[in-house]
């Protein structure tokens, strides 16, 4: 007679990390895309919010 383990099922595994959705160059042509919008919005309320992103994606490219 040989006994066998049942395999464990109940392991945790680390959640694999998502894949970007945007690439380096993405952010460059969103970010200049956004540039040549801001003096368009320039006296609208979301213009602040524009000028965040804008720096924000700075950051990042």
């Amino acid at each position: 007679m040989t006994l066998t383990t049942p395999e464990r099922t109940d392991v945790m595994t680390e959640p694999q990390r998502p894949r970007a959705v945007f690439s380096n160059e993405d952010f460059r042509l969103i970010r200049s895309a956004i540039e040549h919008y801001l003096p368009i919005v320039r006296d609208q309320p979301d213009s602040t919010k524009f000028a965040n992103l804008y720096h924000r994606l700075g950051r990042l490219s």
